[in-house]
């Protein structure tokens, strides 16, 4: 019997911002993911104190998810960045340092801003930003046309670059971001009247595959190990072809049956008499025409044989996942009983069947009857750990390709959205600082101090994507971000930084630059002229990106405003 010991009081700290161990906490983990920000960010490899699979990551979700931490206040700000990424799918890693450099702009003692008046100011110009970015005028929002499929490449092709473990090559990115739409624009129903129900994208893995033998189907390809098992598939006559689904386990077992009590006769044999079962099944869907006959579970090797005599192709352990995805692509209802007969309304329809070989894998491929809503994505890659990694971006990326069905619309890459965010802050909060100031209770010079952390701490994030040693720089009219290069002289400068980070904005003798967390005159970013020639290299996510930003300042507010933690340590 184990010894029974006096329970221990909670721990209370007081003023947890104030504790260097937690500050040191919070610095070591912004400098994790600022080092993990953007297409040329650090990779990381995650491994259990205990042992087991190694992860090789820089994306937030798998990052945040692996990487856990026993302080409190840590635990709330990694939870509500991986709300975010659950729900938005991107712009994780901006949120995450936008937040921590908000909480470490704020905490930072010499600074001389108090922290109630960093919430405020916070707060204040939140909404600043959110009422900028929804204008139509807007200098760093850009219209999504679905007329071409250029926006919606590029949009596709910036969250999939921004995930280095995929290590793909530039022909690869652009490949890879190429299926991405076309699996997206596949899954949006043309012709369906009343509430429109989007399709799926189901992904299937090919491991030691170029990635370009990486392709996208309509309909939905299943995983067949044995190929010989589906006989002469190709010279099936009629179109369409019926089909039945079952989602109960045709293996003859009696453990399969079910719950309950199983009264079984003196001297007969209950095994036989489920074969039995199972057979009237076979003689049935035989009877009402079934050529494909898909199973989850495991089927009896006697039944696949009857099937397969009268013409039937017989497909067994596709898999719970699978299911929703055969229905709403054949209009099967699954079955989920043998004890009753399996009804007409439960078939569905394929248009025809066809064998596709991807590496070892042999596929049996489904083209849908009507409208293709569901398509197969086949991801393939050189080892498993950069294939895991794609198949987590190409999920992203197929999150975000709906979000532009909501809001049309995004933002520049690179960057400049931040760095055009801080200068218009900046110059419209100046001139209205004594206004701001009385409406929020505190002092002119305070409120200053609150503005030039916020502003920092935007720009902070566009400084996070260079990796390499080189600086950022701002330019003084567009307010977009620019990079040079640590082995570049001052004195090339100009010809060194061609174009901005979104490439909206190219180098000239007109244009002046400035490095970013450096004093500067306020000044009101100008408009781009409407160029159709031009077209940026990089967008964000519109309605990620202002959720990002707008959970990172109310998370750093809330870390702001926590003055004790009580932890329970029994």
């Amino acid at each position: 019997m184990s010894r029974l010991t006096k329970k221990s009081p909670s721990v209370c700290t007081d003023e947890p911002l104030e504790n260097p161990d937690l500050c040191q906490r919070f610095d070591c983990l912004r400098q994790l993911l600022r080092s993990c920000f953007g297409p040329s960010g650090r990779l990381k490899h995650i491994r259990n104190n205990i042992g087991g699979h190694v992860i090789t990551t820089s994306t937030s979700s798998v990052l945040l998810s692996a990487a856990s931490s026993s302080q409190p206040a840590v635990r709330l700000l990694t939870t509500s960045i991986l709300n975010h990424v659950s729900r938005f799918s991107d712009c994780g890693l901006f949120a995450a340092v936008l937040c921590l450099s908000l909480v470490d702009q704020a905490a930072r003692r010499q600074s001389g801003l108090r922290r109630d008046v960093a919430i405020r100011v916070n707060k204040h110009l939140l909404r600043m930003c959110t009422d900028y970015l929804q204008r139509e005028d807007c200098g760093c929002k850009v219209r999504l046309d679905f007329c071409s499929s250029r926006s919606l490449i590029t949009l596709a092709r910036s969250v999939i670059s921004s995930k280095p473990g995929c290590v793909l090559t530039e022909l690869e990115a652009v490949h890879i971001s190429k299926l991405a739409v076309q699996a997206f624009v596949l899954t949006v129903p043309c012709d369906s009247p009343g509430t429109v129900r989007l399709g799926r994208t189901v992904t299937v893995s090919v491991e030691g595959q170029p990635v370009l033998d990486s392709a996208v189907f309509s309909g939905l390809l299943l995983d067949v190990p044995d190929a010989s098992s589906l006989g002469n598939v190709e010279n099936l006559q009629s179109n369409p072809l019926q089909m039945v689904l079952l989602g109960v386990s045709l293996s003859g077992d009696l453990s399969d049956l079910g719950d309950g009590t199983l009264e079984v006769h003196r001297g007969a044999d209950a095994d036989s008499q489920v074969l039995d079962q199972l057979l009237e099944l076979g003689k049935q869907v035989v009877k009402d025409e079934v050529k494909l006959f898909v199973c989850q579970k495991v089927i009896h090797p006697v039944l696949q044989q009857y099937l397969r005599q009268h013409g039937v192709v017989v497909v067994e352990r596709v898999g719970a996942a699978l299911m929703e995805p055969l229905s709403q692509l054949t209009g099967a209802q699954p079955v989920a009983t043998l004890q009753t007969t399996i009804p007409a309304k439960a078939y569905g329809q394929v248009k025809d069947l066809t064998i596709r070989q991807f590496g070892s894998k042999t596929m049996l491929h489904l083209h849908p009857a009507g409208e293709p809503v569901i398509c197969t994505m086949i991801l393939c890659h050189r080892n498993e750990t950069m294939l895991n990694e794609l198949k987590v971006a190409c999920q992203k990326t197929e999150h975000v390709l709906r979000l532009t069905l909501r809001e049309p619309s995004a933002l520049l890459g690179g960057g400049c959205t931040e760095t055009h965010l801080a200068a218009y802050i900046r110059n419209k909060s100046v001139h209205e600082a004594p206004e701001a100031a009385k409406v929020l209770g505190c002092s002119q010079s305070q409120y200053l101090l609150g503005l030039e952390a916020f502003c920092r701490s935007l720009e902070s994030v566009a400084a996070a994507l260079q990796h390499s040693g080189g600086s950022s720089l701002i330019d003084l009219t567009h307010g977009h971000h620019w990079t040079l290069h640590s082995d570049t002289a001052e004195i090339q400068r100009e010809d060194a930084l061609g174009s901005c980070g979104c490439g909206l904005v190219e180098s000239g003798p007109h244009v002046k630059w400035t490095h970013l967390n450096t004093k500067y005159s306020d000044f009101s970013p100008a408009p781009l002229s409407k160029n159709a020639a031009v077209y940026p290299r990089v967008l964000d996510s519109f309605t990620a990106k202002i959720n990002a930003l707008q959970v990172a300042v109310e998370t750093a507010n809330l870390v702001l405003d926590i003055r004790y933690i009580i932890q329970d340590v029994n």
